[in-house]
């Protein structure tokens, strides 16, 4: 039994048993030969991140909660999660020697910093004589798949990217792993003769350092939590395939929306079998909304933005970015701070940004209005400073989705209708008019009545006070005067534009044209078809 060799499948993100491809293959080689292997499935924390690293409270409270559900799944596996503190590769060093491993599996990802640490460990592994096995998980097609049949380049477009993957197959989603037999219980190391705890999986006091930072924990973390949200979120076929993004209230208080993502970022949720699962129910039905705004076609805008940052390792920045349109943004620390904190002067932009740091979580069309207000619809300040603070504030912060989604909301790349501005007074009034959203995340506007709501400095200072709210006092005055400085930031964007168009946008408007003529041709093809099935 002293000579039996280890495999070590590592979490990052992909924190779940079913559809893991890596911990099947660990879980599938053990039970070939117990004699032989003996399984350790690992997360490591590196504590100095934990201290400098600036990621809100709840999203650290939800990375616990789903380490401690993962230790439980694989509880249920006859396994376990050993969660090892250290920098990766001083981790590793003595793992696989201390630990006499035999094969290490992983999931792939694309970040940047990831690409660089895995490339180390992978180059360590080899010294060692360890077996590296990686899987693309994170993500229903494998970008770099996507990129080599758009002969070497992302597609820009979305329509184009469809068209690629349509004719790629779909991998079916792996089902949870057989469980390892009792016998295989691995052998204590060192550390652990130490301390039987020193792979536990971290406490709260651990991860979260700031616990006042915490608000209410609408969203538990974890696989169990995913799989139940996935099943009551598909339990009403007529929702699902009704769905469309544009028709959900951004607004509305409780979640218009499956709120999945934060499932889907952390990988307590597979977006293949939500993808699976998704295409189970659209075949029963198939007068079901299309993409790009069907549930479909959310989970391909998630594919659609991976693709694009595989492809650009500066896809976070303007400076190097090859989609970006350089736009000479302005500083402004007091409106990024008042921005920031909710101290905009404009209800329906405060709300957003207060229930965000409340809760970690804002509907999609909420993030439309703050970052437009940002960027080219207000304030004039780079889409950077604003991915900073989601990437600081969101459960489902994602590395290539946080900065795709700022580059299209900030007109700088794949979206170039800048003209149309999110008004932060008259959009959240469409689904919400009596204001209900403001009154309970700005409560000191709760008692001005549905015609001052979204517009309080147009109440008199006698009726401000009679609501109990002064503007300048108890709330304060708007920081700028959206019908004025929009139609400005509209000229500044033109002139940008003009500087940029050619080189920046107009290989999108080439590939959008080309993506649109093939579609028209299709449905031309489809219809010509149908009516001479129709006269036969």
């Amino acid at each position: 039994m002293e000579n039996r060799k280890t495999l070590i499948h590592w979490f990052r993100k992909g924190l779940r048993v079913h559809d893991n491809p890596g911990l099947t293959r660990v879980f599938e080689q053990a039970n070939s030969d117990v004699n032989k292997y003996e399984v350790r499935p690992i997360f490591i924390l590196d504590p100095g991140i934990v201290q400098w690293l600036k990621v809100g409270a709840n999203r650290w409270r939800f990375l616990q909660q789903s380490l401690a559900d993962l230790h439980n799944q694989l509880v249920a596996l006859k396994s376990r999660l050993y969660v090892v503190r250290g920098k990766p590769n001083e981790v590793f060093e003595r793992i696989f020697k201390e630990w006499q491993t035999e094969l290490l599996t992983f999931e792939t990802d694309i970040e940047p910093y990831s690409v660089k640490r895995d490339a180390e460990v992978v180059k360590l592994a080899h010294q060692l004589g360890v077996q590296v096995d990686t899987h693309c998980s994170h993500t229903i097609y494998n970008p770099e798949t996507v990129i080599k049949k758009n002969l070497g380049t992302a597609p820009l477009t979305y329509q184009k990217f469809l068209s690629i993957v349509e004719k790629l197959k779909t991998p079916m989603p792996l089902p949870t792993p057989v469980a390892l037999t009792e016998l295989v219980i691995p052998q204590q190391d060192k550390w652990e003769q130490k301390d039987e705890k020193c792979y536990d999986y971290p406490s709260m006091e651990e991860l979260v350092k700031h616990p006042e930072e915490l608000g209410e924990n609408k969203f538990l973390g974890g696989e169990t939590e995913g799989l139940r949200r996935l099943e009551q979120s598909l339990s009403n076929e007529t929702w699902v395939i009704n769905f469309e993004k544009p028709n959900t209230a951004p607004n509305s208080l409780e979640p218009s929306t499956t709120v999945l993502s934060p499932y889907l970022k952390f990988g307590c949720l597979s977006s293949r079998l939500f993808y699976q699962r998704l295409t189970d129910i659209l075949k029963k039905h198939p007068n079901h909304s299309k993409p790009p705004v069907s549930l479909k076609g959310q989970l391909m805008w998630r594919e659609f933005f991976y693709t694009a940052a595989t492809d650009e390792p500066d896809f976070d920045r303007m400076f190097g970015n090859k989609y970006c349109i350089q736009i000479p943004w302005e500083m402004n620390d007091v409106y990024l701070d008042a921005w920031t904190h909710a101290r905009t002067g404009y209800p329906f932009i405060d709300a957003i940004m207060r229930q965000l740091r409340q809760e970690g979580w804002i509907h999609h069309l909420a993030r439309h209005a703050v970052a437009c207000f940002l960027t080219r619809g207000d304030l004039w300040i780079s889409w950077q400073s604003g991915l900073r603070v989601f990437e600081e504030l969101l459960l489902d912060h994602d590395w290539a989705l946080n900065a795709g989604n700022w580059l299209w909301l900030s007109a700088s790349a794949f979206f170039h209708s800048y003209f149309r501005v999110y008004s932060p007074v008259a959009f959240g009034k469409k689904t919400d008019p009596t204001g209900n959203y403001i009154r309970k995340y700005v409560p000191e506007l709760a008692k001005y009545p549905n015609n001052f709501i979204y517009e309080p400095w147009k109440a008199s200072l006698s009726a401000q006070k009679e609501y109990g709210c002064v503007l300048g006092e108890d709330y304060p005055h708007r920081i700028v005067v959206h019908e004025a400085v929009y139609k400005i930031n509209v000229q500044r964007m033109t002139a940008a534009y003009k500087v940029n168009r050619e080189v920046c946008t107009g290989k999108f408007e080439k590939e959008e044209k080309k993506s649109t003529a093939k579609r028209r041709m299709k449905d031309s093809e489809k219809s010509l078809s149908e009516n001479k099935k129709s006269r036969n």
